[in-house]
């Protein structure tokens, strides 16, 4: 008898706009790019804000998957299908609630990136509340930040997330997974244990584009 291998999709789990403080880039032309190589869900994640999200589900609702990388009191969270914006620098866990209340599936932000990560104590206490942990982070100049978030996975038998986190056209795609088809956050729960991963590092120099953006955007504002 043959073994059912269901129709897999590509997502991009981690992408910005030009709803993000440090990114320039237009949802029509990041949906135009995500189709070209060929994506077939997009999270579009913008720091503290779902406008951008919004923007790209109006033009592309196949695409787009409304999300937000919201900054905690401790570090960032990761979520997907979110209905509502949730506030910058709440506690992490009520942050989380807010989220749960939505219907959302959180993930956490390059965990363990020093620049970027979350100190370890406060990461363990909202383990047991959070779906994954972003396990590939393009962004991440060492290969031992993402080797720490898959470990800390395997250890919290949490899911694992691996998003570009693009802020440039170029970096789309860089990173994805290749997940059974899901529509919501409870399908894409079902789907994560047959998770397959592309994982390509953007290198150090690609954080210099953010760098110019946020300045121009400050300028420009």
């Amino acid at each position: 008898m043959s073994r059912y291998n269901p129709p897999m999709l590509t997502v991009e789990t981690h992408c910005h706009t030009d709803a993000s403080g440090d990114c320039r880039v237009r949802v029509e032309d990041l949906i135009k790019t995500a189709r070209q190589r060929g994506i077939d869900r997009l999270v579009i994640t913008d720091h503290n804000s779902i406008s951008g999200a919004v923007r790209a589900k109006q033009l592309d609702p196949e695409l787009i998957i409304i999300g937000e990388e919201i900054m905690t009191e401790q570090g960032e969270l990761l979520a997907f299908f979110v209905t509502e914006e949730v506030p910058r620098h709440l506690p992490p866990m009520e942050a989380i609630h807010i989220l749960r209340e939505q219907g959302a599936y959180i993930s956490v932000s390059h965990p363990f990136d020093p620049r970027r990560g979350w100190e370890l104590r406060a990461l363990e206490s909202i383990a047991p509340h959070v779906d994954a942990v972003e396990i590939f982070n393009a962004r991440n100049i060492r290969p031992a930040y993402n080797e720490a978030a898959e470990r800390f996975a395997t250890r919290f038998k949490l899911g694992g997330t691996a998003g570009s986190d693009a802020h440039t056209l170029i970096e789309v795609g860089r990173a994805t997974m290749q997940v059974p088809e899901f529509t919501d956050a409870a399908s894409l729960r079902a789907a994560m244990p047959l998770a397959q991963y592309t994982k390509r590092a953007s290198g150090p120099l690609i954080r210099l584009a953010s760098r110019y953006a946020a300045i121009v955007n400050r300028v420009s504002r």
